[in-house]
């Protein structure tokens, strides 16, 4: 008999600043969460596996390519990596740019 193990999402809490790699500005903490992406341009980089274990050796940027709704999170960003293009979910942070979401789920953010 062959048992199967089901790999769960565990979240690790890693809110550190860190200097945006696509737009170059400080982030700081975000205090009630796990710091994900850029509240500025809100990019991310693809440095998880699960999220906040910095486990992943890709490190490519996270362009965010949708934003959909969420029953449980609410809005959420949706990322695909420029290096790999493997796609990614991101919550929505309270004090990302609106007008950054705005040109996501319009279609016409660029970098």
């Amino acid at each position: 008999m062959s048992i199967k193990y089901l790999s769960m999402k565990n979240f690790t809490k890693n809110d550190e600043a860190f200097i945006c790699a696509n737009c170059g500005k400080q982030v700081l903490p975000l205090k009630y969460s796990s710091r994900d992406h850029c509240p500025f341009c809100l990019c991310s980089l693809h440095v998880d596996i699960n999220p906040g274990d910095r486990a992943n050796e890709c490190g490519g940027l996270l362009v965010p390519v949708d934003l959909k709704y969420s029953q449980n999170k609410g809005y959420v960003l949706v990322y695909r990596c420029t290096k790999c293009k493997q796609l990614h979910n991101n919550k929505v942070a309270d004090d990302d740019s609106k007008d950054m979401i705005t040109k996501v789920a319009n279609k016409t953010y660029k970098i």
